[in-house]
């Protein structure tokens, strides 16, 4: 078991690569049940102690090949695979000038269903399955940028495990943290899940196609993710018909301008 959030450990953990065109030649960086709770605290320490050391490593490999890569989360069915989906046509079909390449690591905890998806799209994937684990750590990234060899100067998603708790604890090396929540889901997500909320360095309000059909006030779920993180980007779309896609990749390609000015990427050509 994970001693900070309850899950599963790693052993189980599966990085599978769903396609592989090219090569590159990359090289990238307890259960306890009559345990004391400060030893318990110890154990967590360590964990996230280590998780950010290995975060740090792949930030660095990540700003050295000019890699923008993209954490996104949320609870299962808001729209993660389909947002990645038409944003990676669209993005192609726009002759994508930011970027050499978009490609997408997929957690979650069994099956290769949503990395399919995104390979049908022409994109390359990776999957990496947590087994009982509920999210993905830094470890898991490193192992799944070997098996992925993104080109430089490239653009990579990474679509978390769906759940709105433990992803938010641990650091990957990620630019920036995505959450997506869908109007379906109610009001007050921002409030019963803060701390993911106040991760986020931009919060996608989904299917706001929807709204004339459920009993949702938009600007009340706005006002909620401001309570917890004044400071996040806030964009409500419709992915399925495809309102306020404009202002995703104008956030994408700022993002990118912004990483690309990191000090770790000062020396380096922008994004």
């Amino acid at each position: 078991m994970c001693a900070t959030c309850g899950c599963g450990n790693d052993d189980g953990v599966r990085v599978t690569r769903l396609d592989h065109p090219h090569e590159h030649g990359h090289e990238h960086p307890h259960e306890h049940p009559h345990a004391p709770q400060t030893q318990t605290v110890d154990i967590e320490v360590a964990l996230l102690a280590k998780n950010d050391h290995l975060a740090a490593n792949n930030r660095e490999w990540l700003a050295t090949h000019r890699v923008l890569a993209l954490n996104v989360m949320s609870s299962p069915g808001s729209g993660k695979t389909t947002l990645l989906e038409r944003t990676i046509d669209d993005l192609s079909a726009g002759g994508n000038s930011h970027w050499s390449d978009v490609s997408v690591i997929e957690g979650d905890q069994e099956t290769a269903l949503d990395a399919q998806r995104i390979r049908a799209t022409g994109a390359q994937v990776v999957q990496v399955n947590t087994g009982a684990g509920c999210h993905l750590d830094a470890d898991m990234l490193a192992r799944g940028l070997q098996a992925l060899g993104p080109l430089d100067g490239s653009l990579v998603f990474v679509e978390n495990v769906g759940n709105l708790v433990c992803p938010a604890l641990f650091d990957l090396g990620e630019a920036a943290r995505v959450v997506l929540v869908s109007v379906t889901e109610g009001e007050d997500k921002p409030l019963k899940y803060p701390q993911m909320f106040a991760a986020a360095d931009l919060v996608l309000v989904n299917k706001v196609d929807l709204l004339p059909y459920v009993e949702v006030d938009l600007d009340r779920l706005c006002g909620y993710v401001r309570q917890v993180n004044p400071t996040a980007e806030i964009l409500p779309l419709s992915v399925t018909h495809g309102d306020g896609m404009g202002s995703w990749f104008g956030w994408l390609a700022g993002t990118g301008r912004r990483s690309a000015r990191n000090p770790l990427t000062a020396s380096l050509d922008t994004v």
